[in-house]
């Protein structure tokens, strides 16, 4: 009985572990085959923010890829770090805009 329990725990494992496509899938194949499934993925996806998890640490995976490389020009160094650090600054700022806004 314990292992029959544990089935979506591991399927949801599983398809954390293929990433963000696989749960998409697994979401359409769903609406395919009996559309209640998929319609029960979908509001699990978003509820657990799922949907959109994986874009915001994606992005700062490659900036931090490209930020830390020197060019060679300090000046054109200084520039880029002052512009990456404004930029995220914006996008905190405009990240608690939306949360307030959206109450």
């Amino acid at each position: 009985m314990n292992a029959v329990a544990s089935w979506p725990g591991q399927a949801e494992q599983w398809l954390d572990q293929r990433g963000k496509g696989a749960w998409i899938a697994a979401m359409v194949l769903g609406f395919i085959f009996f559309w209640p499934v998929g319609l029960a993925l979908l509001a699990y996806m978003i509820w657990s923010k799922r949907m959109f998890s994986g874009c915001k640490n994606a992005r700062k995976m490659k900036t931090a890829k490209y930020a830390f490389q020197s060019s060679g020009n300090s000046a054109f160094d200084a520039y880029k770090a002052e512009t990456l650090r404004r930029l995220e600054d914006e996008q905190e700022a405009f990240q608690d805009f939306l949360k307030r806004w959206r109450g």
